[in-house]
């Protein structure tokens, strides 16, 4: 399993006062597996995303990311697993407006340490694979929202991580823009990235293979979806 999650708890403090975002779940992920997390604002599925992508710790319970053990695991260590095995894509983007599609793309090799040649290598081919090899040069305000998150995509894709996760990937789209999007997550998956992701769109997680469901911070159903709707 990519992803082996065990009785995991979250609870925020604040002073006297507490939360209790997730509790108990139990879930794994395989590897190649597209799986959607679904369910209403404070129902846990953000809270359990930034746990998935080492942006947030639990509170008790196990997590093993790859097969590493990363429940006890902090700061900068943490960081250097976050940048070497997830890639991460979010609603709102999340580019460097002052960088070109090339070097927003290119910025996760920087922090990995890699050499100019291999970052400009890896990013073109991270480019092409969704689709904006002509597009290269340009900057996000010369770009439109689909090919904002495409550029997106592939800095995510750049370090060739473990796991993709997408946050709401397609929630500034339209919807036109939102199937190519779900489209390219669809050949990706194909290729072998595994994928998780959060929607509280119903027909954008009918594109995914498995749908997991949260509630008050449990997982309330987990369903195969057994017609993913395709794109192209």
């Amino acid at each position: 399993m990519i992803i082996q999650i065990d009785n995991l708890f979250k609870v925020y403090r604040n002073g006297s006062l507490e939360v209790t975002a997730l509790r108990d779940v139990s879930f794994s992920v395989a590897v190649s597996e597209f799986v959607s997390i679904m369910g209403q604002s404070g129902s846990g599925k953000s809270t359990l995303m930034n746990i998935l992508g080492c942006l947030d710790t639990l509170s008790a319970g196990k997590y093993h990311l790859d097969g590493e053990d990363v429940s006890k695991i902090k700061g900068k260590k943490l960081s250097i697993i976050r940048n070497r095995k997830i890639g991460f894509v979010f609603q709102a983007y999340n580019l460097l407006p002052r960088l070109n599609a090339l070097q927003n793309v290119e910025l996760p090799m920087i922090y990995a340490g890699a050499s100019a040649k291999k970052r400009r290598n890896a990013a073109l081919e991270a480019l092409d694979r969704v689709g904006l090899t002509e597009r290269v040069h340009h900057k996000p305000s010369e770009l439109s929202g689909g090919q904002k998150q495409r550029v997106a995509i592939a800095r995510a894709l750049v370090n060739e991580p473990a796991i993709l996760l997408a946050d709401e990937p397609t929630g500034n789209l339209d919807s036109r823009s939102g199937e190519e999007i779900m489209g390219i997550f669809q050949r990706l998956n194909r290729e072998g990235v595994t994928i998780v992701m959060v929607t509280h769109e119903p027909d954008i997680a009918e594109h995914t293979k498995r749908i997991v469901a949260f509630k008050d911070g449990r997982i309330v159903t987990d369903e195969l979806v057994l017609n993913p709707i395709q794109v192209g």
